[in-house]
């Protein structure tokens, strides 16, 4: 098998990266829960090709206030992580954990950043773990890159990827529930397209 583009991606691919999502924000959930100290619920994520026009529009629109969270993925898994989160689920997070919640998200101190830094670890390293115990193979995951802006400022940073592995990307849409509340945050996979063809190899899929 080899991948050219990421538009080749069949439903059976599709389905085995949800696979693979589901698990990992599985276990994201209950590590937040943990941390925040309250339940932490998730609907099954939904896969989707998209476009750079409709990953703004997934994520409410180009004017859209978010916090973005962009992970380096290095090892026998390239690519990236951008982790998209609504300013309300940051918000509550940080008051759960440090007692008072932020004016504004883009104006977050040093101890509220880590925190958030905190938060993409467990993220990214929950998706990885994951794809790792299903495949064998091995990710690094770099230091979270963390930034409150509109979402098309925020997804104009890895704009350059897309356009070097295809025209889409993978947009997985992952409604964590706080309480009785849902609340919208996405991740968004750009992955090295050899990497791809890996964690197929590894799983039989498309040879």
């Amino acid at each position: 098998m080899s991948l050219e583009s990421i538009e080749q991606l069949d439903d059976v691919m599709l389905d085995v990266l949800r696979e693979i999502g589901n698990i990992g924000h599985g276990n994201a959930a209950t590590a937040l829960s943990q941390m925040l100290g309250k339940p932490v619920d998730m609907d099954v994520p939904d896969v989707r090709l998209l476009d750079l026009n409709e990953t703004v529009e997934y994520l409410g629109g180009p004017e859209n206030l978010i916090l973005g969270i962009l992970i380096e993925l290095g090892g026998e898994v390239n690519g990236m992580l951008l982790y998209a989160l609504e300013e309300s689920f940051a918000s509550e997070m940080i008051e759960a954990v440090l007692g008072k919640k932020p004016e504004s998200i883009t104006a977050l101190d040093e101890m509220e950043l880590s925190f958030v830094g905190e938060v993409g670890n467990i993220l990214a390293g929950s998706y990885v773990n994951a794809l790792s115990a299903l495949t064998g193979l091995t990710a690094n995951i770099s230091v979270p890159t963390i930034n409150a802006d509109m979402a098309g400022a925020i997804l104009s940073v890895p704009a350059v990827e897309f356009a070097a592995r295809g025209s889409r990307v993978l947009f997985i849409d992952d409604r964590f529930r706080l309480g009785s509340a849902g609340i919208k945050s996405n991740m968004i996979l750009i992955p090295e397209l050899g990497s791809l063809e890996r964690i197929f190899t590894q799983l039989g899929v498309g040879t």
